[in-house]
């Protein structure tokens, strides 16, 4: 009998608590603009710090109008397959490896193999 007087009264989802009496901080409203003119104004507490850069609905990022100018960190350079493969052997290394792998390759399918000059 306990089981059913519970159903439906949603007591997981459902807060008894009222918002009476209660006293918000203080908001002030920020504004942002992406590269594409789009205007984000987002309410913060007056303790809160604001950050200098947010995420716009177009995805680019967004400064804060009238803010600091966001610091940029220092970006590592992509590095390549190629760039670590020069960083451990020399072309002339690299060109002798390819001829012995393709002369295994052509003896294994019985041809023969090039002649080094």
């Amino acid at each position: 009998m306990a089981e059913r007087s519970l159903r439906g009264t949603n007591l997981s989802a459902l807060s008894m608590e009222t918002d009476e009496n209660v006293i918000l901080s203080e908001r002030r409203i920020t504004r942002y603009v992406c590269e594409n003119k789009h205007i984000s104004e987002l309410p913060f507490s007056v303790e809160a710090d604001v950050p200098p850069v947010w995420e716009c609905r177009c995805g680019l990022e967004a400064k804060l109008v009238d803010g600091p100018e966001p610091e940029t960190k220092p970006t590592k350079v992509a590095r390549t397959h190629w760039d670590m493969l020069l960083e451990r052997r020399s072309i002339s290394e690299l060109q002798e490896l390819l001829e012995e792998r393709l002369d295994l390759l052509r003896t294994s399918r019985g041809q023969k193999p090039k002649k080094k000059k």
